[in-house]
């Protein structure tokens, strides 16, 4: 019951709920045409487009028709122009992270126009009429872009369209209300909205059709109640899911109790934030470390890509997240999956490893812990949890997914470790000693013939082979070395 009260909450501070608005459903979801009625001549729009700048005042605001603000504001035709749109506003004011975005954007080497779309007047309202209202804003970026291109020849395909929310959703709009054959260059969703939004038809959504390129980042699909904050659904071209989309690494459902102590009923929005606005700031953070760009792989699910069964770069299957991405257009969207950190920089290193563990000891399938100590030529990693999600059986290879902070260069040895507690394995000597397992003294145990690792950043792959053969049997609490087999071939063949 406590659980379902905090799903509650927790979704009262993104949405309203949906069954208070299900009879006004049609009503947020109704035609374009309706909506524009009697608006074709209108000269004032509800939006606002604010050109960032580094002067003080932070921005010059451009109104359309009005040819004498873009020399006001600087506004430079031959270079690129990303836009930035916010999503539904709670508090009426525009969020901090539009101006970190818009800074970032600045700092990049390439010079750019960077223009904040203020739809505020029509996102601080309840739910489904800000979701209807997308179109709206949707219809006057795209007039504006037409405008632009009418009075100083600046192309579309130069436009780049950053949503997030439900922002996401008014650039697929202006995208597909813009005039012409010709398309916007990009649009880049940020966790784009889910309510109202996910299963709906392509017309009625970001869709890979409303750009020449179209990229989304899913950082919060978890669901409440049927509903996620985030759709799930895939809307564009490539569609990225950190951490596999649902929930995001220190942003776990757990912490609201706390920030409901420090900020009161404001912490569940808190909360709530931190994985839906992740998507923002891995955005941010492929503009800000250029070194470190987060690289995500094709995969058909998350269980399928923590097994580290999807780390491949051939015929294009990863790409890199956020500013820097490979633009490619494809035929169907392409979901691609990562891990992060839970702070900037966000990004780790992935390696797939498949050990092959041969099980000795007779009666039912055991479930051991182990730990990895890595030795790279740049760094070390020590004393790495191995996630298998399996029993030990027979004679079998266990796949899975192991991601590093930092990068330690190319692996040259590997600490293999059966982990027990020091009373389980005292126990388990004692065992051994009074049970006659076979002739002579050799105890039964696991066997590792082999350890097989891949590097996604880097398509690297290893293998690496007992250090020493005299001694293969793995038991508790003891640590086996494995080094490359190439290199043991060749000491081998020295002696």
């Amino acid at each position: 019951m406590r659980s379902l009260q905090l799903s509650f909450l927790l979704l009262s501070c993104i949405i309203i709920s949906a069954n208070t608005y299900e009879g006004k459903k049609k009503e947020a979801l109704r035609s374009w045409s309706e909506l524009t009625r009697g608006k074709k001549d209108q000269q004032n729009f509800e939006t606002r487009f604010r050109l960032y700048t580094d002067r003080a005042g932070g921005n010059c605001q451009i109104f359309v028709n009005q040819l004498e603000t873009l020399d006001k504001c600087h506004f430079n035709a031959s270079l690129p122009l990303v836009m930035i749109v916010h999503g539904w506003s709670v508090d009426g004011i525009l969020e901090s992270w539009i101006w970190k975005m818009a800074a970032a954007l600045k700092s990049h080497p390439e010079p750019m126009n960077v223009i904040i779309a203020d739809w505020l007047t029509l996102a601080h309202q309840h739910y489904p009429i800000a979701v209807r209202n997308t179109r709206t804003t949707g219809h006057e970026i795209a007039r504006f872009l037409q405008w632009l291109e009418e009075s100083v020849q600046f192309s579309r395909s130069n436009a780049h369209l950053i949503g997030y929310s439900l922002g996401a959703h008014v650039s697929g709009f202006a995208g597909s209300f813009i005039n012409g054959t010709k398309k916007i260059g990009r649009i880049t969703g940020l966790d784009p909205a889910g309510p109202l939004f996910e299963g709906m038809s392509p017309t009625d959504r970001l869709s890979p059709d409303d750009a020449n390129f179209v990229d989304a980042i899913h950082t919060f699909t978890k669901q409440h109640m049927g509903l996620s904050v985030g759709i799930k659904q895939p809307v564009a071209h490539f569609d990225f899911y950190p951490n596999g989309g649902t929930f995001q690494p220190g942003c776990h459902i757990l912490h609201v109790y706390n920030h409901i102590a420090q900020l009161g009923i404001a912490g569940i929005t808190q909360t709530v934030k931190c994985a839906h606005e992740r998507s923002v700031h891995l955005f941010i953070d492929s503009l800000l470390h250029k070194d470190k760009q987060s690289t995500a792989y094709w995969c058909n699910d998350i269980n399928t890509f923590n097994k580290g069964l999807c780390l491949s770069c051939k015929k294009n299957r990863c790409n890199t997240l956020g500013y820097n991405i490979r633009e490619e257009r494809l035929p169907k969207s392409r979901r691609l999956f990562l891990k992060t950190r839970a702070h900037m920089p966000f990004k780790v290193y992935h390696y797939q490893f498949k050990i092959h563990i041969i099980n000795e000891i007779q009666g039912k399938p055991i479930d051991p812990a182990f730990t990895m100590s890595l030795t790279g030529t740049k760094a070390d990693a020590k004393n790495l949890h191995i996630p298998l999600v399996e029993s030990i059986t027979g004679n079998k290879t266990y796949s899975f997914l192991i991601t590093l902070d930092n990068d330690i260069g190319d692996i040259i040895m590997i600490k293999f470790k059966w982990e027990l507690p020091p009373l389980w394995g005292n126990i388990w000597d004692t065992f051994q000693t009074i049970i006659p397992w076979t002739k002579g003294t050799r105890r039964p145990g696991l066997i590792v013939k082999e350890i097989r690792v891949k590097a996604g950043e880097t398509q690297q792959k290893y293998t690496f082979c007992p250090q020493s053969t005299d001694n293969i049997h793995l038991h508790p609490s003891q640590e086996k070395i494995f080094v490359s087999c190439e290199d043991l071939f060749q000491t081998q063949n020295r002696k």
